[in-house]
């Protein structure tokens, strides 16, 4: 496998609970892949190592063969600015912000002029299903439609890596198979690697590959079921 992002040998424990027990993960570019598993089990843990939000106790995080995990805070702060994209349960919208700049606001954090970030994020709606809504408030958007606005943020960066934690855990199954076919296509479009916590075994289905962590470790990955991608 040509990895984008590889996980070696990550132990993170909390007092003495171990969150991860030694894992090994490697994804590839464009490849969306799905970690599933009780709660407890380690998966969030996981992401966060990967996404450089918290360190391992010991292990590597490597992007692209550089190992992150020895990074200062400000560089890893720039690099999840930059290189990564994120798409929370809860979408954190600013609810001040039109859906427009909230599509932008990586960029304008990072200097890009509102006029400029503005115009880029507006390339994302039309591809989301969500023309003529530039204008409307978080507050005036439906849960799909919010979560939509996430993932445009998440891409507007053209990130090597986009995260989702339980992307679809506040929408009804409808509304989640929706999104999840949107967030799946548009990253693999736009030549991003998905790594996405979920419960959902639906939401798992639409990956290339499916990892199952319990108690720190992973078990055997899969293939999910034929014609459900």
């Amino acid at each position: 496998m040509n990895a984008v992002l590889s996980g070696l040998g990550l132990v993170k424990k909390y007092g003495s609970a171990t969150a991860l027990g030694g894992i090994d993960v490697e994804v590839a570019r464009r490849e969306s892949v799905a970690i599933m598993g009780p709660s407890g089990s380690g998966k969030s843990t996981l992401l966060h190592a990967l996404a450089g939000i918290i360190r391992p106790d010991s292990g590597q995080v490597l992007l692209g063969g550089e190992r992150i995990d020895q990074w200062s805070e400000n560089r890893l702060s720039e690099l999840r600015r930059r290189r990564f994209g994120f798409v929370f349960q809860a979408g954190q919208l600013l609810p001040e912000l039109p859906a427009e700049e909230n599509a932008a606001l990586p960029l304008m954090l990072e200097g890009t002029p509102r006029r400029h970030a503005v115009a880029r994020a507006r390339r994302w709606f039309a591809p989301l299903g969500l023309d003529g809504l530039e204008q409307r408030r978080p507050g005036q958007l439906s849960g799909g439609q919010a979560q939509r606005v996430a993932i445009a943020r998440a891409l507007v960066s053209e990130p090597d890596v986009v995260f989702a934690d339980e992307p679809t855990g506040a929408l009804d199954q409808a509304t989640s198979e929706e999104v999840i076919a949107v967030l799946t296509q548009v990253t693999r479009e736009q030549g991003a690697s998905l790594v996405m916590v979920t419960h959902d075994p639906d939401v798992a289905a639409r990956c290339d590959r499916v990892l199952h962590v319990r108690d720190g470790r992973i078990g055997e990955p899969t293939q999910p079921a034929p014609g459900r991608r």
